[in-house]
């Protein structure tokens, strides 16, 4: 190996050494957690993710039963090289991974804008942030302390859609999760790292901050980001209840914005 590979290495190794003490230091990936507490004691935001069950129930079977019909077959008989007797089991679960994420990017891109906004939105409410929440959209005062009957019209566009090269991407690293520990952490913190601030688009629509803001901010806490990132992803990747914990990460990324918007009064 010559000394500028070794070089590069050194400072790669560097590199994902500071990301990861930062990741531990921001506690920010504590969040996807906190949000499923508080979701769980917060029924009124329930309602966005209820009103979706029966259509994304649909969706999630029938895209499963697709990839085990058209998939199954060819994907075993490639693991059989790589994994034995095994091939059989370890086909079906990337299926299941890759099910679970091709439904993840439908279901956010076609069915769940919205209901993830009212989401995200009625937990800062619930935070007691209303202010901010009414740059993007009204706010019914005569609601009482429901959190979610007090959202009004949206004066501002919902969050973005996922893009297709994201679901690619996905679905390419897929196979990193077979390699015990060290390719599921690669996985992890791969998706992490451009997940992470995509979970504050809302919050950042809500400030009104311009690209430069954004991304001066998201690089000063890169590590946060990332933290919260992989937290979200791998409970996002667990099958068949994906969705539920984008409903629970969206109030964990929330509870974090209300926390930084309490940090500066």
């Amino acid at each position: 190996m010559d000394d500028k590979a070794k070089k590069a290495l050194i400072e790669e190794a560097k590199h994902a050494q500071e990301v990861a003490q930062e990741v531990a230091l921001s506690g920010a990936y504590l969040y996807p957690f906190k949000g499923i507490v508080y979701f769980a004691y917060h029924k009124d935001l329930w309602r966005p993710l209820l009103s979706q069950v029966g259509q994304i129930s649909s969706l999630g079977f029938s895209v499963t039963g697709a990839m085990f019909f058209f998939t199954y077959v060819p994907q075993a008989a490639i693991m059989s090289f790589t994994s034995g007797p095994l091939a059989p089991i370890s086909a079906a679960l990337l299926i299941l991974s890759e099910s679970s994420a091709i439904t993840n990017f439908l279901a956010r891109s076609f069915l769940l804008e919205e209901a993830l906004t009212d989401t995200f939105d009625g937990t800062l409410i619930s935070r007691g942030h209303e202010s901010l929440v009414a740059e993007g959209r009204q706010i019914k005062r005569q609601a009482g302390r429901d959190a979610i009957a007090r959202l009004g019209k949206l004066v501002k566009r919902p969050l973005a859609r996922m893009k297709p090269q994201a679901l690619l991407h996905t679905l390419i690293l897929l196979p990193l999760n077979f390699i015990p520990v060290v390719g599921t952490a690669m996985y992890a913190y791969a998706q992490g790292k451009k997940l992470g601030p995509v979970a504050h688009t809302r919050y950042f629509q809500l400030k009104g901050w311009g690209e430069k803001q954004k991304d001066a901010w998201v690089e000063k806490n890169r590590g946060a980001y990332t933290g919260l990132g992989m937290a979200s992803f791998v409970l996002e990747m667990i099958p068949f209840a994906s969705i539920a914990f984008s409903f629970t990460n969206t109030v964990g990324a929330a509870l974090w914005a209300a926390d930084l918007e309490a940090a500066r009064r």
